[in-house]
C-alpha cells in the first residue's frame, strides 16, 4: 500500500468508528449499562490514537506531494 492508500484506509476506519460512537444503539447500550461504561472511553481512545496515526501518515503524504510538485 502507498502512504495515500494507507491514509485513505485510516480515514475510512475513522469515519466508521466515529459513526458507531455516535450511534443511538451504542449510546443506549452504555446508558442502560448493558456493556461496561468504560467502552465509550475505549472507543474515544481508539479515535484519538487513530487520528494521531493519520497525522503521522499525512506528513509523509504532504512531503511526497511537495516533492512531486517541485519536479
Amino acid at each position: 500500500m502507498t502512504p495515500i492508500e494507507i491514509l485513505q484506509e485510516f480515514n475510512s476506519c475513522y469515519l466508521k468508528i466515529q459513526a458507531i460512537a455516535q450511534n443511538e444503539n451504542w449510546l443506549l447500550l452504555i446508558a442502560d449499562k448493558r456493556i461496561d461504561p468504560e467502552a465509550a472511553t475505549h472507543l474515544g481512545d481508539v479515535l484519538h490514537y487513530l487520528g494521531e496515526a493519520m497525522g503521522c501518515v499525512e506528513e509523509i503524504v504532504e512531503i511526497k506531494f511537495n516533492q512531486d510538485a517541485e519536479v
